[in-house]
């Protein structure tokens, strides 16, 4: 039996209105290091971020992104200018809010964001989202981000449920599906436009029909 759900923020829940690249290019411009823009890009971008999911700021990872480049620029402005950039951009998905509250009738449900401390909390201040959960947890808090088990460990203590009584919802078909399944969670993979589901995953549903279609797709769990 089903007692809880956690969802996943990003490209879950909300979405930035802009491209991300385009995003980059901003604060790459804003944070005085216009010339990177050209050539660090969205994938150099993730790999830093990858290596530093347990930080409390974007500053390690744009240092990351920095130092092989002859630039004077300060990391701790161009993290800056990112986050604004980025959570400026953020809204909702169609519906999300609505699905949460409805949800919360029969569940406990949690949110597990990977990411920066600051940046995380930010986005939630933006959307007004902290009380609409029964738990929040942002890997910058944790000994690990997703797909470490974890981080999926901290999600079940907060909901206070067991992995068979959970489920979990992301777009990512390795941090959120495969970090989840591997702790013995059914996984609602969200999709955009063209993509398709992870093998592992148990269900899947398109984001723009997330919160019309995912109560019943719970019903079958």
């Amino acid at each position: 039996m089903i007692r809880s759900v956690g969802f996943d923020l990003d490209m879950t829940l909300a979405v930035p209105e802009r491209s991300r690249a385009d995003l980059l290019a901003d604060a790459l411009a804003a944070g005085g290091a216009p010339e990177l823009a050209g050539t660090v890009d969205r994938e150099s971008y993730l790999d830093a971020h990858a290596r530093h999911r347990t930080a409390d700021s974007r500053e390690p990872v744009f240092a990351d992104l920095v130092e092989p480049h002859d630039v004077e620029a300060d990391p701790e402005a161009l993290a800056t200018a990112y986050r604004e950039a980025v959570t400026g951009a953020l809204v909702p998905v169609s519906g999300a809010r609505e699905l949460v509250a409805r949800l919360r009738e029969r569940y406990r449900v949690g949110v597990l964001t990977n990411g920066p401390v600051v940046a995380q909390s930010a986005k939630l201040d933006h959307l007004g989202w902290w009380d609409d959960f029964d738990t929040v947890h942002i890997s910058g808090d944790l000994p690990a981000g997703k797909p470490d088990r974890r981080a999926f460990e901290a999600l079940l203590d907060g909901l206070g449920t067991a992995p068979e009584e959970t489920v979990f919802v992301g777009d990512h078909p390795v941090e959120d599906v495969r970090g989840a399944s591997t702790l013995g969670i059914a996984t609602v993979q969200v999709l955009g436009d063209g993509e398709e589901p992870a093998p592992e995953a148990d269900a899947a549903v398109a984001r723009d029909r997330l919160a019309v279609d995912l109560p019943g797709i719970l019903d079958r769990f």
